[in-house]
């Protein structure tokens, strides 16, 4: 699905200079789950963004299906983001004065060919809660109502930046059982940072980064069900 060869990220010039990837080489595959591993400042979060299409590269290659991403336009990346690509960020970004369904509605108008709205949040076990606002909703119901939005665009490829951070240990373990569903059931590829490394124990493949570069890439001939991971 994804070619990266020597995938450069620099902000700034001069003594300002902040060299967020160096020289990155990862292969991605359909259907499969890939947690991102590594702490603050390891490049996890500028990865995604550019496998996403919300940022570019400094310098290397990136290509989507052959296509060449970082030579896209912002036209082209906007309809890449909006046909392509499902996001879900640690904090949920719900509009707080929507119900579930109207919040995972909104993204479905943006997509050319969207999920049901109501089989999305079925799919995150939410059937009996969509007319309830972001108020009347857990933190791990409000994540689970942003992974439906998400998912309702029917996106080949879902990126979750920290999807457990801001929840408790049982919340994040159903969560984590939602998004291997997911990619097992619909076979959305699904690549998931964290700095956790008990929830690299689900993945297919870990991919840990640090200082901007990727040292190591361990394939997990048998990920844990979410159930059995100990955090």
């Amino acid at each position: 699905m994804f070619r990266v060869r020597g995938l450069t990220k620099v902000y700034g010039a001069g003594a300002a200079e902040v060299r967020a990837l160096s020289g990155v080489d990862l292969d991605l595959y359909p259907g499969e789950l890939v947690v991102l591993l590594g702490p603050s400042g390891s490049g996890k979060t500028t990865l995604l963004n550019n496998l996403g299409g919300l940022d570019v590269p400094t310098a290397g290659e990136l290509s989507y299906r052959g296509q060449d991403l970082a030579a896209f336009g912002e036209a082209a990346l906007t309809r890449y983001r909006r046909d392509t690509v499902g996001f879900v960020f640690q904090f949920y970004n719900l509009v707080p004065n929507l119900t579930a369904r109207e919040n995972v509605m909104v993204s479905t108008e943006l997509s050319r060919d969207p999920m049901d709205v109501v089989e999305a949040l079925r799919l995150v076990e939410l059937e009996d809660r969509l007319d309830h606002f972001p108020s009347q909703l857990s933190g791990g119901e409000q994540q689970r109502v942003a992974i439906a939005r998400a998912l309702a665009k029917n996106p080949l490829l879902l990126l979750c930046d920290e999807p457990t951070g801001a929840l408790d240990f049982t919340t994040g373990k159903r969560v984590l059982r939602i998004l291997v569903d997911l990619k097992q059931q619909l076979g959305k590829t699904v690549v998931l940072i964290t700095h956790n490394a008990a929830i690299a124990q689900v993945a297919d493949r870990v991919v840990r980064l640090r200082s901007g570069q990727i040292v190591e890439i361990h394939a997990n001939p048998r990920p844990l069900p979410p159930e059995e991971v100990v955090w």
